[in-house]
């Protein structure tokens, strides 16, 4: 081989190089990044601390001696429902520590002052879009958003059971980081990154009870990135009978439609 062939090849590697270690930034500049307000409120959450009190993923958990529950309450599992009344309370407790109907009653306040734990304000210290971020994360993940229709209700029962929503997000609002793949996270099941993923219920099915589909999995591109991201889809159908993907897909859409949307603001 001559020198200048070798200088050629040494280039060309080397931009091969240089464009794979710039391809997060190019990825973001170029391929629209999505991102749900709910996903937002996640990472929010997680950088204000939350988490520290109300346990991993808001699952509560962690002791407050003095406290009428003796547990900091959870995000999770309809918890809010105990305390929440309406999205509205949902922002005083963020910005004021708790709604001001309980701030003025005194039997409240004393409850309080008896616990090691008490709620922090955070007025003043966050802007109005990690607040509403936050109050859709909250309300994605309080468990009160189900379907009404019994397919569906019964995919979003299995959805828990399987823990979806540790890969894909509270309520499927996505961004959590999955390293290698082609956008940089698992996707969600809100958005426009869904459509191009999804195209019809049988590329769904497929998706939950194989894993992958032939349009991403065998295409000259989409298959290297597929291969190389660190959290792959499961295949539910070696697990689960047909009618349970059935029930899946079926709340899945239901989600994509949107309709439950304003109860998660």
């Amino acid at each position: 081989m001559g020198s200048s062939r070798v200088v050629r090849v040494l280039a060309a590697v080397a931009l091969v190089e240089s464009v794979w270690l710039g391809y997060p930034w190019l990825r973001r500049v170029a391929l629209g990044v999505e991102e749900t307000p709910a996903a937002r409120g996640a990472r929010a959450a997680a950088a204000l601390g939350c988490f520290a009190c109300h346990g991993p993923g808001g699952g509560g958990g962690t002791h407050n001696p003095g406290s009428q529950e003796d547990t900091v309450p959870a995000f999770t599992e309809q918890t809010q429902m105990m305390y929440v009344k309406d999205a509205e309370d949902l922002r005083e407790y963020i910005l004021d520590g708790a709604p001001r109907r309980k701030r003025e009653d005194p039997d409240y306040r004393a409850r309080v002052e008896r616990a090691a734990l008490r709620m922090p304000a955070y007025r003043g210290r966050i802007s109005r879009r990690q607040l509403e971020d936050l109050v859709a994360y909250l309300r994605a993940t309080s468990g009160q958003v189900v379907p009404d229709a019994q397919l569906a209700a019964r995919g979003a029962d299995l959805a828990l059971e399987l823990s979806c929503f540790a890969c894909h997000g509270p309520l499927g609002a996505g961004g959590v980081p999955n390293p290698g793949s082609f956008k940089g996270y698992v996707p969600a099941f809100w958005g426009s990154d869904f459509d191009d993923l999804v195209h019809d219920d049988e590329e769904l099915r497929r998706w939950i009870a194989e894993g992958k589909i032939a349009r991403i999995a065998d295409h000259p591109i989409g298959r290297i990135f597929f291969r190389r991201q660190v959290i792959k889809m499961p295949a539910y159908g070696r697990f689960r009978p047909p009618e349970d993907i059935d029930a899946l897909v079926a709340y899945v859409r239901w989600i994509r439609a949107g309709s439950w949307r304003p109860l998660a603001r």
